[in-house]
């Protein structure tokens, strides 16, 4: 495992009482994000529906690094919920309010509470590539062969 990388954050007004976001185990690779969504007004996703879920959290992220947004795998599995853009990017110049958009394809409405945890946040080291032009690229095995080409 890596060293720990510092990353400052604010908690917006909407969050406030709510857990900051943890690693649920001493390996987890995840923070948990949550629902700041409020106590009194659950939100509800039709089989088929997707919204953009705040976390009342902010980061800003180290230069070289950004942060991934990935569904949970329980409630993928539990309920057909699952981050829409997965991954989701955060960049590290990104200063707005981290938002999940979840969609629901299950077979009935998901409802979503308070605190819930609703997805993954993975911080990351980033290369940025540098795109060189070349008359031929070198041959491969695999060669133009895509979606399926090399099994199942």
């Amino acid at each position: 495992m890596s060293a720990p990388v510092a990353v400052a954050f604010q908690l917006l007004p909407h969050a406030d009482g709510l857990p900051l976001p943890a690693y649920q185990t001493a390996e987890a690779a995840g923070l948990d994000l949550l629902a700041a969504v409020p106590e009194a007004e659950p939100l509800t996703l039709a089989p088929g529906q997707y919204a953009m879920v705040p976390t009342g959290l902010t980061i800003a992220l180290p230069s070289g690094f950004e942060a991934q947004v990935r569904p949970r795998s329980g409630l993928a599995a539990k309920h057909g919920v699952t981050v829409l853009n997965s991954p989701g990017t955060i960049d590290a110049d990104y200063r707005g309010e981290i938002r999940v958009i979840l969609i629901n394809h299950g077979e009935a409405p998901f409802v979503i509470r308070r605190g819930e945890r609703i997805a993954q946040m993975v911080i990351a080291s980033v290369v940025r590539a540098t795109l060189v032009p070349s008359v031929a690229l070198p041959a491969t095995d695999r060669g133009a062969g895509g979606f399926g080409s090399t099994g199942r």
